[in-house]
């Protein structure tokens, strides 16, 4: 049997594919980009949902995808064994339900919505499934958080420091890879909805405090002070929403994750290769 991973170029599928492949089952990773060099990986070209390859007979499929068009997919295709299924979606989902900025509060019911979807996609194939929702994500150089502001950081040897007293609480994506895994082999994980988060919980104004020490270049601090971030607010509506949440609270609370499948992910300590973009 054959283990299918979407979204396989991901920056949590950079780290799961090789652990996949210790297992010893063949892998087939589904991506809009495949990479052109050879591996054990059998790459195909496609993407969610109507886009998809021929498939051969699955023992499990893992998402980094949307979960609309997950489930959607699912809805239409027809499986064989009943796969199991492990998705990703967002701490967004609960985090972003109340935003004063009513795009983020559409993203937290799409995901939701998405979440729902996929639970009835699997059972009419009689799939069990589990949905892990993680924090920010980092450790790959692809995320579009932190890893922009770092690398915006070393061309202008300029680092804004935002003040921000909310916690946050960063989860590197070999983590995430790692309770996939787990997932996989572990029945009391069925059917549950999994927050994960990284092992330490600091502030935002911290956060950004050691992405800045762990660059490879000088570059100059730039504290904003609050009264900045509250003029920012209400003088560019587009930065409304990021800006009110820095003194919100983005965690999650990782006991399920650690009771049910043995994770615990490393605190918040990154480094220089964290903001370099992972080759496959």
């Amino acid at each position: 049997m054959t283990v299918l991973v979407l979204g396989g170029s991901s920056q949590i599928g950079h780290f799961l594919l090789p652990r996949l492949l210790t297992c010893g089952e063949p892998v087939i990773a589904v991506s809009r980009h495949p990479p052109s060099m050879s591996s054990e990986v059998q790459w195909r070209l496609g993407h969610l949902p109507d886009a998809m390859p021929e498939l051969p007979p699955l023992s499990a499929i893992v998402s980094f995808g949307p979960l609309l068009a997950l489930a959607e997919w699912l809805a239409s295709e027809s499986l064989s064994g009943a796969p199991r299924v492990i998705a990703t979606s967002s701490m967004s989902a609960e985090t972003k339900r109340d935003s004063s900025v009513p795009a983020e509060r559409e993203i937290s019911r799409q995901l939701r919505d998405g979440e729902a979807a996929l639970a009835s996609a699997c059972a009419r194939h009689g799939c069990s499934w589990t949905v892990l929702r993680p924090t920010l994500i980092y450790g790959a150089g692809m995320d579009k958080s932190l890893t922009p502001m770092a690398r915006r950081a070393m061309r202008l040897r300029l680092f804004p420091l935002p003040s921000g007293r909310g916690l946050r609480q960063p989860v590197h994506a070999d983590d995430i890879a790692q309770a996939v895994l787990a997932a996989l082999d572990c029945p009391a994980s069925v059917g549950r909805i999994l927050p994960i988060g990284g092992g330490e919980r600091l502030t935002a104004g911290e956060m950004f405090a050691r992405v800045h020490r762990s660059l490879p270049c000088a570059t100059l601090p730039l504290p904003l002070p609050a009264w900045l971030l509250r003029l920012g607010r209400h003088g560019v509506p587009r930065l409304r929403g990021p800006l009110h949440r820095l003194d919100a609270d983005l965690i999650a609370d990782n006991g399920e994750l650690q009771r049910l499948l043995g994770i615990n992910p490393r605190p918040f300590h990154p480094e220089a290769s964290s903001w370099v973009p992972a080759h496959f």
